[in-house]
């Protein structure tokens, strides 16, 4: 199937590592031109690397988005580079917290910001762009959490659990523009940190440490799906990267959840 993604621009952000590389090789791979985000300068080198020795194209945008002064700062590297953004994908976040015993608010508004606000700045910064063009398309990348969300860090499921709302509210904003919003809900993620944290874990316990066993020990606890498997950051990067196609062009305002059955509910 041709995605349609051939001489695109799409903005991943936090795409120098994790989840977010996965997807940026993924899109790369399919002909758009990748910008890597990266909060400081270098942190997306093997990023780059990656997708150039693939052949794609590629260009490194640096910036912290938690802040006004720091997305400011990304746009204009990206106008420095490019002369318009077709595609975002609002992938950065982090998974930290506190617990309900905590009387301290202030990860809270943290969380917030880092999870949620994060997204309203970029997205906001390149809608103009894809309205001028009549055509874009925006990502939320959320967590099963937002569906399913565990009793420890609370404040981030929370957040999480605000993008679902975002993308639908934004997709009837922007009704008739050409432009598609949805929100995508991984679950457990191979990522080098879960890998590697989990291998440390069955080496402990003194179990296999090949992928595998590894996986198996993953799919035990809490994680498990009806799937089996555990989904790599390439796997999300193929999902999202038909979500942001011109075939798929029909889906809108959606919350779909990429987490092999691990939500176990309707909705």
């Amino acid at each position: 199937m041709d995605l349609g993604l051939a001489g695109k621009v799409a903005l991943v952000t936090g795409s120098y590592r994790g989840t977010g590389a996965g997807m940026a090789r993924v899109l790369a791979a399919e002909g758009a031109t990748m910008l890597v985000h990266e909060l400081e300068p270098g942190q997306s080198d093997g990023t780059m690397a990656a997708i150039t020795d693939a052949g794609g194209m590629c260009h490194a945008v640096t910036g912290d988005i938690r802040t006004e002064a720091g997305t400011a700062a990304l746009v204009a590297d990206v106008r420095n580079v490019v002369d318009r953004v077709d595609i975002v994908v609002n992938n950065y976040g982090i998974a930290e917290g506190s617990d309900w015993t905590s009387s301290d608010t202030t990860s809270w508004h943290g969380s917030y910001d880092t999870n949620v606000v994060t997204a309203v700045r970029v997205t906001q910064a390149f809608l103009p762009g894809m309205q001028a063009a009549g055509w874009g398309r925006v990502v939320f990348v959320s967590t099963v959490g937002a569906t399913r969300p565990g009793d420890q860090i609370p404040e981030y499921y929370t957040a999480k659990g605000a993008l679902p709302s975002m993308a639908v509210s934004l997709a009837k904003h922007l009704a008739g523009t050409g432009i598609t919003v949805n929100c995508v809900s991984p679950g457990i993620i191979a990522t080098p940190e879960i890998v590697e944290r989990f291998t440390e874990r069955a080496r402990r316990e003194g179990r296999g440490t090949d992928w595998p066993s590894v996986e198996q020990l993953i799919l035990e606890g809490r994680m498990a799906n009806p799937s089996g498997r555990v989904a790599t950051p390439e796997d999300v990067g193929r999902f999202v990267a038909f979500v942001v196609s011109e075939p798929g062009w029909h889906l809108n305002g959606a919350h779909l959840r990429f987490d092999g059955g691990a939500a176990d509910a309707v909705t």
